[in-house]
This record gives structure tokens, sequence and C-alpha cells, in this order.
């Protein structure tokens, strides 16, 4: 199997920094970004299997930044995984509602549960 291209879009870098390091190190292919915008860019030109987004960030939100990947046609098919501080359900809610493939809190998730998540959800998507 090919190695997955996963984007991971995070203002925190260095949070940025350590879960670019942990997937790497699952043998992923980790292009970043640190906000929205540049996201959207890097998702358009990268062609990445998967999106990892951050809710919270400068200039466009992961909400904004959610309806703009599920709006265009080339990034609409990309599976995108919301990365939250947030555990509020109506947060959850709104992710999934725009298209999210599925949402994970930060604070109880390890660098080595990332990249078993990140599998999961392209399993998911490959059976659906």
């Amino acid at each position: 199997m090919s190695s997955i291209r996963a984007l991971l879009i995070e203002d925190d870098r260095f949070l940025r920094k350590a879960c670019e390091v942990g997937l790497k190190k699952q043998g992923f292919v980790v292009l970043t970004a640190e906000d929205g915008e540049s996201g959207i860019q890097q998702a358009m030109d990268g062609s990445p299997d998967i999106i990892l987004l951050d809710m919270l960030m400068p200039g466009l939100s992961g909400i904004e930044t959610l309806k703009v990947l599920k709006s265009e046609e080339r990034t609409r098919a990309i599976p995108v995984v919301i990365l939250s501080n947030s555990s509020v359900e109506a947060d959850i809610q709104k992710a999934m509602d725009l298209g999210a493939a599925g949402y994970l809190v930060k604070a109880s998730l390890s660098l080595q549960e990332l990249g078993r998540h990140v599998r999961s959800f392209l399993d998911k998507q490959s059976d659906s």
C-alpha cells in the first residue's frame, strides 16, 4: 500500500510539529498548513488522502475552512477529521453536519492513537 498523505491544518506550531513527527514515524506523508487559507490551498495542490483540521485558528476558523473544502469540487471527497479542544456536543454535531468524517478531542488523544484513528477513518471511507 502506498503511503497515506495526510494534510494537517493546525495553527499551534508545537502541536503541528508534534503531530507531523508522530504521523511520519507511523509511515504517513504529512503536509502541513498553519491556517485555513493555506490549508485550502494545500488541499487543492497536494491531493491529500485525509485532512486533519483544527477548529480554532486565526483567519478562517475550522468550520469556515470545512465549509470551503466541502463546497469545492477538487476537495469535496477528501475526508476531513476535526481536531479540537472542545468536546461540546453542539460543536461536534455542527462539524458532522457540515460533512466532517470524524471529530477527535485533542486533550484525550496520543500521537500513537492519532495515526490509528486516521487509518480507521480511511478504512471507513473505503468501505462506504
